[in-house]
């Protein structure tokens, strides 16, 4: 598995509470590209919309020797799922609030190029200020028992 680009913001706004791997249908210049590393998972989300599941958001940047048949940019991209998991995953997420979001992005054992999809809760901001402070904690407990020895 080659990672191509990973959400780094994602597990610290977000509870993730399950994951799925998806396909995506790309243009021959995006895969160029997303084999440059040249993706933005930032703001990416995922929504079902007609019995099919949509990536939003997602910034691969045009294909440096790219002709006019270069792809856009931001332009919503259809991922692969079976209907199953999209209803059962669209359906979560339509009536618990909560939100589909990529985590990362990589190249498979058949270089075939997967999504890691998370679903997702919002985190609290009190949460968030509880996980730095108990990490800050744990990090000066691991100095002080190496200090010892």
């Amino acid at each position: 598995m080659k990672l191509i680009s990973h959400n780094r913001k994602a597990r610290h706004l977000y509870e993730v509470l399950d994951t799925l791997e998806s396909g995506l249908e790309l243009t021959g210049t995006e895969v160029k590209s997303l084999r440059d590393h040249r993706v933005n998972l930032t703001d990416a989300f995922a929504r079902a919309e007609g019995g099919e599941m949509w990536l939003y958001q997602m910034q691969i940047s045009p294909y440096h020797s790219g002709n006019i048949h270069n792809h856009e940019p931001k332009r919503p991209r259809r991922l692969l799922l079976h209907k199953r998991e999209i209803v059962r995953w669209g359906s979560q997420a339509e009536q618990k609030g909560l939100t589909i979001i990529p985590l990362r992005i990589y190249l498979n054992k058949r270089n075939r190029i997967k999504v890691e999809l998370a679903l997702v809760k919002p985190k609290k901001v009190y949460d968030r200020r509880r996980e730095i402070r108990e990490r800050d904690i744990h990090r000066e407990m691991e100095r002080s028992i190496q200090d010892r020895f």
